[in-house]
């Protein structure tokens, strides 16, 4: 029989470490909005999967006062399943000095980190730190480096998503910008390299530390993160939601993404997925619909007429599916997943409602950026295209619209995923060209009857085309009316650019979904090599 004592130590070690900074600091984090780390993984994981790592672990006293050395030394890490499947973590404890990040601290990170990519798992980041802990120094320094090597390493190897649930200041703000996705909590996280206090000192600017960096700020004008929820609970539900998508890593495809959804949605005993599909049951989610006059109905023949992408999206993909990526930056395309019959594909599409639904510098990278990560993770893709160029101005041209412009360019080209196009409506110049066009390597073209691909619309064309044609003409408005309707007849229709193989086929808005579900099923076996290189050099 064992001695009592061993167990008795166990359980004392283990109360400690759950009391963390303890009751009174536990109260003050609840009093400002917030959960614990702890609390916070049990909201993100499965219910009673949570398995925690290095709870005893504690940072050397050689340079920390004894006082201040607690078991766990401020960070929680672990892994556990979300949705039924394995994911690795970790939560930073700010009731544990301000969730100040030393040695130890770092240590476990970078474990979990490396446990993560080791299983092919992806890696949650909840982050509620003051930054450095100044008490360590260097040592502080060191363990952000090892961090963001990491999150470097394992890029494009798994999945890497930071959620910000508190302050994250100075070199910490690196570590969550090399992830793939950002999530803030709308009143209670903010990220910036100088605080508040060092910017009034420097620059004499006056501002408070939401106006710098919270949520509102790095979700609609930085274009910095993702995703703003209201609260802590919201967010990890938002979390859990885009994991959903994902699959576990580069050697997975959105087809085991999707195996393991369905299974996970038809054992939801917690009604998870039941939240995020309000008009479908959980086990119906991959059913199809009738859309037959929808897209008809929205998007206009009328050329100069906006209407919203978004209902084009979601009269053909599976219901509820669509979940937007970066809704508040870049809106004029619009990015993000959905499900068609049940299989994960990433969308990228031009928002006509939005600066006519052409390409500026931000909407250039936002779409690029997606575009990679969809590649990366073997998830199909597909271009709406309603786009009648690059944006025009100086605003935009000393911006470097030039070199902006050319990653999504790029990025396409890049990509070795299924890749389909549909052509809603225009399709001009440069941009239809970084749509994913044929020749940058589409696999599949459609257009709709009222598509039209051309350089550039009518009435620049024929300015340039039929200019002393125009100026000659004993009627030149009608002169001019009448060379549009020829440039619009022979050479802008989506027949034109069929007969050319520049469109492989024009569909019926009522085939969309058809033809789309069809042409993702006959790519799903598509290997394509590359030139074998170190690595790419995108644009600037």
């Amino acid at each position: 029989m064992w001695n009592e004592k061993h167990m008795t130590k166990l359980e004392g070690l283990l109360a400690q470490a759950q009391a963390a900074g303890g009751a009174a600091r536990v109260d003050k984090q609840h009093q400002s909005g917030k959960f614990t780390a702890r609390e916070r993984m049990e909201m993100l994981f499965d219910a009673g999967t949570f398995v925690e790592i290095g709870a005893l672990r504690k940072s050397s006293n050689r340079v920390l006062k004894e006082s201040k050395v607690i078991l766990g030394d401020g960070v929680v890490t672990g892994y556990g399943k979300v949705n039924g499947r394995l994911v690795f973590a970790s939560s930073q404890d700010f009731t544990v000095g301000g969730g100040a990040l030393g040695q130890c601290h770092a240590e476990k990170i970078c474990r979990v980190l490396d446990m993560a990519v080791e299983a092919g798992a992806p890696f949650v980041a909840l982050n509620d730190s003051g930054g450095a802990r100044i008490d360590e120094g260097v040592f502080s320094l060191a363990g952000y480096s090892a961090i963001m090597a990491r999150n470097v390493w394992a890029s494009g190897v798994i999945p890497q998503i930071a959620v910000i649930m508190g302050p994250c200041a100075g070199g910490a703000c690196y570590s969550p910008a090399l992830s793939d996705f950002i999530f803030m909590t709308k009143q209670t996280s903010q990220m910036f390299l100088t605080g508040p206090a060092v910017v009034k000192q420097v620059m004499g600017e006056n501002i408070t530390a939401a106006e710098l960096g919270g949520a509102p700020v790095h979700t609609s004008k930085s274009g910095v993160a993702h995703f703003m929820y209201d609260d802590d609970k919201s967010c990890l539900e938002g979390v859990r939601k885009l994991l959903s998508y994902l699959p576990q890593s580069n050697r997975k495809g959105s087809a085991e993404c999707s195996c393991k959804f369905a299974e996970a949605a038809k054992n939801d005993e917690a009604g998870f997925f039941k939240k995020l599909f309000s008009k479908a049951e959980a086990s119906d989610v991959a059913a199809s619909f009738d859309n037959s006059a929808t897209i008809q109905d929205i998007v206009p023949d009328n050329y100069k007429q906006a209407y919203d992408v978004k209902a084009v999206i979601a009269a053909f993909a599976d219901v509820d599916s669509f979940f937007e990526v970066q809704s508040d930056w870049g809106k004029n395309v619009v990015i993000g997943f959905a499900r068609l019959d049940g299989e994960v594909v990433g969308i990228v599409a031009n928002q006509p409602k939005v600066l006519a639904g052409s390409l500026d510098v931000d909407g250039s990278d936002k779409a690029g950026r997606f575009v990679r990560f969809c590649d990366a993770f073997n998830i199909p893709l597909l271009a709406l295209v309603d786009v009648p160029g690059y944006m025009p101005g100086s605003k935009q041209e000393y911006s470097g619209i030039i070199r902006h412009g050319a990653k999504l360019l790029y990025a396409f080209a890049e990509a070795t995923v299924p890749k389909v196009t549909l052509i809603l409506r225009k399709a001009f110049g440069g941009a239809y060209i970084a749509m994913n066009s044929k020749d940058v390597g589409a696999d599949y073209v459609f257009a709709l009857p009222i598509a039209q691909v051309a350089v550039m619309g009518a009435e620049g064309a024929v300015e340039i085309i039929n200019k002393k044609e125009i100026a000659a003409a004993p009627d030149p408005v009608a002169a001019r009316a009448q060379c549009i309707a020829k440039y619009e007849e022979e050479l802008m229709n989506p027949y034109v650019a069929a007969s050319m193989g520049v469109v492989d086929e024009v569909i019926r808005p009522a085939d969309v979904r058809k033809r789309l579900v069809t042409a993702f099923d006959a790519l799903k076996t598509k290997e394509q090599k590359r030139h074998w290189k170190k690595h790419a050099n995108i644009p600037l």
